[in-house]
C-alpha cells in the first residue's frame, strides 16, 4: 500500500503526462508566434522538469516540431507568407544536413552537446536584439545565386535540427530578413514551412537509432499542435519590435537554465540517468 507522502505509480504516471504536455503547449506557442520549431523551449523544458538527458530531449523534440510546424505553417500559408520557392530550395538542404546533424547527435561528447547549444542561443538572443525585423518585404523567386544561397542556409539549418533538436527556425527567421529581404511574418511562415522535411528527415534517423520514445513525441507533439494556432494569432498581434524582444527574452532564460545545469553536472561524480 502505498504511503500517504508517496504519490502511486498512476499519479506518477498521469503527471509526467501532464508535464510533457505543458511541454509542448509552450513550444507550440513559441512556434507560431516566432516562426520556429519550439525545439530551443523544449529541449530545456525536456531536461530539466522531464528529467531527460540531453540526446533524448533532443531527438524528442525534434518529433514533436512536426505535427506543430505542419499546423503552424498552413495557417501563415493561408494569409500569404509563405515564400514556397525558398522553403524548396532550403528544404532540400536541411534533408541532406539533418542527415549530418543527427549522426553527430550520436557522436559528439554530452558537454560539447550542452555548451554547444547554450552558445547558440545566446548568439540568437544577441541577434534579435541588436536586429529589428520589418514588416513586409518581398519573396526571392528563381535566382540562380540566391537560390544556392538558400541551399547553403538549409544545410546549415539542417545540421543544427539534427544536432540540437531544433526546427532550425533561430537560424532561418534571422536570416531570412537579414540577407534575402523577407518581412518578418513571412520569414516565420517559410521556417515553419522548412522544418516539415528537416524534421521528419531528423526523426527517421534518431528513431533508428532508438533515440525517440514516440509515445511521448506525440503527447508533446499533439499539446504543440493546438497551442501552434494560437502563436500565429500573436504574431500577427505583436509589432516586430515587441515580436523580437519577446523571442529574446525567451532564449535567455532557456540558456541560463541549461548553463546552470551544466554546471552542476560538471560538478557532479554521477551524472544524471539519460546523461551517462
Amino acid at each position: 500500500m502505498p504511503s500517504p507522502t508517496t504519490p502511486d505509480a498512476p499519479s506518477a504516471h498521469r503527471g509526467r503526462w501532464m508535464r510533457l504536455a505543458l511541454v509542448g503547449a509552450a513550444g507550440g506557442l513559441l512556434s507560431g508566434a516566432f516562426g520556429v520549431g519550439g525545439g530551443i523551449l523544449m529541449v530545456p523544458l525536456l531536461i530539466v522538469f522531464a528529467g531527460m538527458g540531453q540526446r533524448r530531449a533532443t531527438a524528442t523534440s525534434l518529433a514533436a516540431i512536426v505535427p506543430a510546424s505542419i499546423a503552424g505553417s498552413i495557417t501563415y500559408l493561408v494569409n500569404g507568407e509563405v515564400d514556397l520557392v525558398a522553403a524548396l530550395f532550403v528544404a532540400v538542404g536541411g534533408v541532406l544536413g539533418s542527415w549530418v546533424g543527427a549522426w553527430l547527435l550520436r557522436r559528439l561528447p554530452l558537454v560539447w552537446l550542452r555548451w554547444l547549444f547554450i552558445a547558440l542561443l545566446v548568439g540568437v538572443a544577441v541577434r534579435m536584439l541588436l536586429v529589428v525585423p520589418e514588416r513586409g518585404g518581398g519573396q526571392v523567386g528563381f535566382e540562380l545565386l540566391p537560390d544556392l544561397a538558400l541551399f547553403g542556409l538549409g544545410i546549415a539549418v539542417g545540421i543544427a535540427s539534427g544536432l540540437f533538436g531544433i526546427g532550425g527556425g533561430v537560424i532561418m527567421v534571422p536570416a531570412f530578413i537579414a540577407f534575402f529581404g523577407m518581412g518578418d511574418l513571412m520569414a516565420k511562415g517559410t521556417s515553419l514551412a522548412v522544418m516539415i522535411p528537416t524534421a521528419i528527415s531528423g526523426t527517421v534517423a534518431n528513431s533508428r537509432a532508438k533515440l525517440v520514445d514516440l509515445r511521448e513525441a506525440i503527447v508533446i507533439g499533439l499539446a504543440a499542435t493546438i497551442a501552434s494556432f494560437g502563436g500565429v494569432a500573436i504574431a500577427f498581434l505583436l509589432s516586430p519590435e515587441w515580436s523580437a524582444r519577446l523571442f529574446a527574452a525567451f532564449v535567455v532564460i532557456a540558456a541560463v537554465q541549461l548553463a546552470v545545469r551544466a554546471i552542476r553536472l560538471q560538478h557532479s561524480s554521477t551524472p544524471p540517468e539519460g546523461e551517462r
